[in-house]
């Protein structure tokens, strides 16, 4: 028989560990904030709700990104594509430097895109709820595109590195 643990024998390397275990999709979230794009990679993004229109991602209440990136009127979001490791470490990197070299949309908003993403979204902020040590992050979607990529696959997220789907 299994023993069960209490949450009092969950510490954060286990959990991490565990967690890992399930796979995501990473996203891009950028806008203009005084001017110039600031953004983040987030893998915690999901579709919420059709009516209304909703997506969500979460984020450390640690981020040093977060207060500023919230300030914007409107948020873009990108899915990345498989080929977009490197673009993922990037967003995660030195702020100044996250959007170096990369072909970007502004829309008139300040929404921002990654032009090669596998889709695209317009959002505001609808909510925030704070969850433990990240906020849960709802978004109100006002605009929504595929890119033109002929079957593309997205950039995965699983145990801690950065994969693609296997076709089968």
């Amino acid at each position: 028989m299994t023993t069960l643990h209490t949450n009092q024998d969950l510490d954060h390397h286990r959990l991490r560990e565990v967690f890992g275990i399930f796979p995501s999709g990473v996203v891009a979230v950028a806008a203009l904030v005084d001017g110039a794009p600031a953004g983040l990679a987030a893998s915690s993004f999901t579709s919420v709700s059709l009516d209304p229109p909703l997506v969500s991602f979460s984020i450390a209440n640690a981020s040093k990104t977060w207060p500023d990136l919230r300030r914007a009127a409107h948020l873009g979001v990108t899915i990345l594509a498989e080929h977009h490791s490197a673009v993922a470490r990037q967003l995660a990197g030195a702020p100044s430097r996250r959007f170096d070299g990369l072909s970007l949309t502004a829309t008139p908003s300040g929404a921002v895109t990654l032009d090669d993403g596998l889709a695209h979204f317009e959002t505001t902020i609808y909510r925030e709820v704070l969850a433990g040590d990240h906020t849960i992050v709802l978004l109100r979607l006002h605009a929504a595109r595929r890119a033109g990529l002929s079957d593309p696959s997205p950039l995965v997220f699983h145990r801690s590195r950065f994969g693609r789907l296997q076709r089968g």
